[in-house]
């Protein structure tokens, strides 16, 4: 008796096609090929309470299958790929769990293990006869990337390649680990790059994460990070994880964790779909409608099943999803599938029973279910269907298989119709050469290629779930191919609203602002506002503007300082000038009056070379306003270095010129009669040019030493409101050179003073002296004032306006009291009372000299001598020139 051992079943025959398959083969599918390909299908869930398996998925499943069974047909049909060669399957159920997967995959290895059948006899004691396990020359699966990561560790021992169609964890890239592994689908860290850019774009730099634990949600959550850190600009405010078996509450708790951070309301999402429906159901319970701004991947997609009954809480969430196409011929196919048709799917009875809700007689899957399955239900008019998304990429990665192998049966066995010995042994690694260098268009049309680490490139398509009066849809917003285009108008939010929502740590700052960032988290920061003349030069910094600039009214750059002058229509300068005007006139009207009047007593009394330079200094003290009020240039700041002392020196000079003449006649005649020297109208000129000329000699130095030029002041009005600053025009005369050059007319005007005051005893009706005295007191005044006032507003922001006018107002003050006092007096009588301007007795200088000092003596005796006795004294003594004394005017002069 031979005793046979099937290490893998085949599917039993059955002759009623309403019962269900025998359940000793349940577990996979096998067609019989020249070339067997394994196949790793989610056909039911994760089991619960420890069962491997729990219901069965329609879509990723039962859909997924039927393509790779479908692609199998199209290639065994193609007469121009793998000719007079068949490709068969054996395909297993991986029960979306890693651990039972493995199991599975052992299946595919078993052809490359060396048995030991010592151990095993038959009853009859006959050695047993092992039945030869297909040999698998290559994988298509898995759909997890938990899965295929677990799948391909042991594949690669045995040198199988593997292509999966749905796995995208950014660590099976590693061409180190996991050399044998391809995919037909981008990586995550494409998908994460491409999520990145959707954030960015949004303007969102504070987001949250939230992954299912798993390689899928792990990875794709640490691509993004990593991404995000690289290049900077979007910060994660939270990295949340969703435990493979959640207590209950625990989605809550989540939602709550989220809240923390409320500014980050961008949720980036690596979740599967049921931890999706799962958040936002827990949002919504929570009345957080509205307030999350989800950023789902692949696993979201244009899912409709994780968005029933939460649509709201779903509104604007924005997905990715690979690049695919529905493929018509597939619809095609699987809606002519029946339980007749399609004995070769074990599990296509129970996908029966659950797509149609009925029964498939007493041995169904579905106990509780009151219909009972007619076997005439019809895919897509019984019931609803839609392509699952991933169909394109399991018919890609099957024709990649296909291609691969077509090529290498090219290569190795050209002109051989069906297998030759050298493809009777099929190398794993020489296939996985082949597959890596395939390029085909694939079932959407679209490229199928490999890079150096079996990746596919990255295209994805970019939604919005959108809620219109009329549907809720998924809707189409942009691409991605290496670099993203994105269509912001056509996007949708919360109540209709276009404007995006934010997602920041903090406000952008304004114009003229500089952030201040929080320590360890670059997208939270204050912002400080550069002040004073600082503008801002970068995002984080504020600068000073140089000297003679300050900051333009966004505080972005620098603007240089308006430029200002004394303006003739200011108030500053109008008051001088009227007054100067005044001046002018008069002293103009004085000169005339003394010209025409020049031989006249009263004018050849008061000295008329002398008058006559003493009125030309009064005429520059007035002239010297408008050369100190003009704009300034070089012609201007010269005129102001020359007159601006010259005057007062021309004035003062020919005041102690005559104050000293008096005192020193009056002095002679104290000793002798004699008369003293330098008292002639000539002398007196002599004198008062030679006290000029140091002034003139001075301003000569001074010129030479430093040639007059024009400066700007930023300084004088540089006020703590850099809008208000100003910089002055102005000639370069600082306050020291200001002082000398009027230290040695205010010197004269010192000098001169005392002689007025020792010649205060002189008779009103002899001389000048006391007008003089009274002349000089109030100068002094006039000029004591100006002293405090021009320096004590030194620090003011008008310093300029009130310097120059003090300056302007005093010189003209000054003019206007030695014009006033002596001069208009003599004016007053020669024109109203002419008669008094007539000769009177004409004295000797020896008479004179001695009335003068008999005055002198009177004068003391009235201080000595009781009231009456002085009168009658002096009448006896000197009666004979009473008359004289009482009228004549001393001509001192002529």
């Amino acid at each position: 008796m031979v005793c046979d051992l099937w290490m893998a079943g085949s599917i039993s025959q059955r002759t009623d096609p309403l019962m269900p398959p025998a359940p000793e083969y349940a577990h996979s599918i096998r067609l019989d090929g020249d070339i067997i390909l394994g196949g790793l299908f989610p056909v039911h869930a994760r089991g619960e309470r420890g069962a491997p398996c729990g219901e069965l998925k329609k879509e990723k499943g039962i859909h997924r299958l039927e393509a790779m069974l479908f692609a199998i047909d199209l290639i065994n049909k193609d007469p121009d790929l793998l000719p007079n060669v068949t490709l068969g399957a054996r395909i297993l159920d991986t029960c979306s769990r890693d651990t039972y997967a493995l199991e599975q995959s052992l299946t595919f290895v078993q052809a490359l293990i060396e048995r030991d059948s010592t151990d095993v006899r038959c009853a009859s004691g006959e050695q047993p006869i092992f039945a030869k396990p297909d040999k698998i020359v290559g994988v298509i699966g898995a759909a997890a990337s938990s899965v295929s990561i677990m799948v391909a560790n042991i594949l690669r021992l045995f040198k199988i390649p593997q292509i999966s169609y749905a796995s995208t964890a950014p660590e099976l890239s590693d061409n180190t680990r996991y050399d044998f592994f391809s995919r037909v689908v981008p990586p995550d860290s494409y998908q994460a790059q491409a999520m990145l850019d959707i954030v960015t774009a949004m303007g969102w730099n504070y987001v949250s994460t939230l992954a299912s634990e798993g390689n899928y949600g792990e990875s794709g959550v640490e691509a993004f990070v990593q991404i995000s850190r690289e290049t900077g600009g979007v910060c994660i405010a939270q990295s949340l994880k969703i435990p493979r078996e959640p207590r209950p509450g625990e989605f809550d708790k989540i939602i709550l964790r989220l809240l923390e951070t409320p500014n980050a309301r961008a949720v980036v999402m690596f979740a599967n779909e049921d931890d999706i429906r799962r958040v936002l159901d827990a949002a919504k319970r929570n009345n957080q409608t509205g307030h999350f701004l989800w950023v789902g991947s692949d696993s979201w997609g244009s899912k409709i099943s994780p968005v029933v009954q939460q649509e709201s809480v779903a509104e604007g969430a924005i997905t990715i999803l690979p690049k695919r196409a529905s493929i018509e011929a597939f619809d095609r196919y699987f809606k002519s599938r029946s339980l007749s048709n399609n004995r070769r799917n074990v599990w296509f009875a129970e996908f029966w029973e659950e797509n149609f809700g009925c029964k498939l007689g007493m041995h169904g899957k579905r106990p509780g279910s009151p219909k009972k399955c007619t076997g005439l239900e019809k895919v897509g008019r019984d019931s609803t269907y839609e392509q699952e998304g991933k169909v394109q990429f399991v018919m890609d990665a099957v024709y990649a298989m296909a291609y691969a192998l077509h090529r290498m049966h090219r290569d190795l066995c050209s002109g051989y119709p069906g297998l030759c010995p050298r493809m009777s042994n099929i190398d794993g690694k020489e296939l996985l050469g082949y597959i890596r260098n395939v390029s085909f268009n694939g079932s959407a049309k679209t490229l199928v290629v490999f890079n150096e680490n079996g990746d596919a490139p990255g295209r994805y398509d970019i939604y919005q779930y959108q809620i219109t009066n009329r549907s809720t849809e998924y809707r189409i917003i942009g691409h991605w191919t290496d670099q993203l285009h994105l269509n912001v108008r056509t996007m949708q939010w919360a109540s209709g609203d276009s404007s995006v929502p934010a997602s920041v740590c903090s406000l952008p700052c304004q114009t003229g602002e500089r952030k201040k960032v929080v320590k360890g988290v670059l997208c939270c920061w204050h912002c400080e506002r550069c002040e004073g003349y600082h503008y801002q030069a970068s995002e984080f910094t504020c600068q000073l503007c140089p000297y003679e600039q300050r900051p333009d009214q966004n505080r972005t750059g620098c603007q240089p300082i308006p430029i200002i002058k004394l303006e003739w229509h200011s108030p500053w300068a109008v008051a001088p000038i009227f007054i100067a005007i005044l001046g002018i006139l008069a002293t103009t009207f004085v000169v005339v009056t003394f010209v025409r009047h020049n031989d006249t007593p009263i004018v050849r009394a008061s000295g008329r070379e002398m008058s006559y330079v003493l009125l030309t200094g009064i005429f520059l003290c007035y002239v010297t306003t408008f050369p100190m009020i003009a704009a300034p240039g070089l012609a201007v700041c010269s005129f102001r270095r020359i007159f601006l002392g010259l005057g007062m020196c021309f004035s003062y000079a020919a005041l102690l010129t005559k104050t000293n003449r008096i005192h020193r006649i009056f002095e002679q005649g104290k000793r002798s009669v004699a008369a003293p020297r330098f008292i002639s109208p000539a002398s007196q000129l002599v004198i008062t040019f030679s006290l000029i000329s140091v002034q003139l000699m001075g301003v000569f130095v001074w010129f030479v030493a430093d040639p007059p030029h024009t400066i700007v002041d930023y300084g004088e009005q540089r006020t703590q409101d850099p809008e208000n600053a100003r910089g002055v025009l102005k000639c370069d005369i600082s306050d020291l050179s200001l002082i000398c050059s009027l230290g040695y007319s205010i010197l004269l005007m010192v000098t001169c003073t005392v002689y007025a005051i020792k010649t205060r005893g002189v008779p009103e009706t002899f001389n000048e002296a006391k007008p003089i005295g009274f002349t000089m007191y109030t100068t002094c005044i006039i000029w004591l004032a100006f002293i405090p006032i021009f320096f004590g507003t030194a620090q003011s922001a008008e310093r300029m306006y009130i310097q120059t006018a003090t300056l302007t107002v005093s010189l003209s003050l000054s003019a206007s009291v030695s014009l006033g006092m002596l001069y208009m007096p003599k004016v007053y009588i020669i024109i109203l009372h002419p008669e008094q301007n007539v000769p009177k007795c004409k004295r000797s200088f020896k008479a004179i000299v001695t009335a003068a000092t008999m005055t002198n003596k009177l004068s003391q005796l009235a201080s000595e001598r009781p009231n009456g006795e002085v009168k009658t004294e002096l009448c006896e003594s000197k009666s004979f020139e009473n008359h004289c004394l009482r009228y004549t005017y001393i001509h001192l002069f002529i």
